[in-house]
């Protein structure tokens, strides 16, 4: 078995690409447009994974965009996303100076929860060890839900 891809519906193709690939930093590796089912696949790729998606087209995150509106809810019925980063308080602070809420911040230097504009929740993990706890995050509140 082999972990291919998450799918997730999103609602604001412009605002989704934003986030994940401006914000967060993946790249979008492909992009499939059906007209006949009215649809736009984006598949993404984290950085490191970006030759290995080109290789076996995973790992991988697809955003699904229907064309015709069609509400989304919920966003935490499957969990969450999860990505390694380089620097998460760079990151944090990157995604805190464009208007995204940090939910959990990353007091531990480790872990920090956000959520894409559709409300997936989007974990954060540091690459190796935890960072040194720094302010503003290690006395910073968890805001909402993730």
């Amino acid at each position: 078995m082999q972990f291919l891809h998450t799918m997730v519906r999103v609602t604001d193709l412009k605002a989704s690409l934003n986030f994940y690939c401006d914000l967060l930093g993946l790249k979008e590796v492909r992009r499939k447009e059906n007209e006949k089912g009215r649809f736009t696949l984006v598949f993404l790729a984290a950085p490191e994974d970006e030759a290995r998606s080109e290789r076996l087209t995973a790992p991988e995150l697809e955003l699904t965009y229907n064309w015709d509106h069609e509400e989304v809810a919920g966003g935490r019925n499957f969990g969450h996303l999860a990505y390694r980063v380089d620097d998460i308080y760079a990151l944090c602070k990157k995604l805190q100076d464009n208007g995204v809420t940090i939910n959990r911040p990353p007091r531990d230097g480790h872990m920090a929860f956000v959520k894409s504009p559709d409300g997936i929740s989007v974990e954060l993990l540091q690459k190796g060890d935890a960072l040194p706890s720094q302010e503003p995050w290690a006395s910073m509140e968890n805001s909402g839900s993730w």
